[in-house]
């Protein structure tokens, strides 16, 4: 008698590699998951400055030339991009597993409360730069 747990009577569904491509909604899953590539890049851009800025002035400088190349704004542009589509999904997502008040109202309020937390953040860091 064969082993049900052996690997070859075990049941393995065929999956195309585009099975993703079959429908919208997979589409867009897989667009949302894609948002961390470009917010790896800024990450690392981070905290390779924050390592550059502990390394002295010409590393610091050599960093800035570096991140105001049109390719590394581009890519900063769409970290941001992403980042934003990241949170309007993440936003839609949250009234419906921690259902507290209606869905439009917890959407616009944790817009509300990013928008705030941004002002407040560059309202603060602005008299340092």
């Amino acid at each position: 008698m064969p082993d049900p747990k052996s690997a070859s009577t075990a049941y393995k569904p065929v999956m195309s590699r585009h099975w993703w491509l079959q429908h919208r909604y997979f589409q867009l899953y897989m667009l949302r998951e894609a948002t961390v590539l470009p917010l790896l890049f800024f990450i690392i851009c981070l905290l390779y400055g924050l390592f550059s800025l502990s390394q002295g002035e010409v590393q610091w400088q050599s960093w800035l030339t570096f991140m105001a190349t049109p390719w590394v704004v581009l890519l900063n542009l769409l970290a941001f991009s992403a980042s934003l589509y990241h949170a309007k999904t993440f936003f839609e997502l949250f009234p419906r597993v921690m259902p507290l008040a209606p869905a439009a109202l917890m959407i616009v309020a944790q817009w509300l409360a990013t928008f705030i937390v941004a002002a407040g953040l560059i309202l603060l860091l602005g008299g340092w730069l």
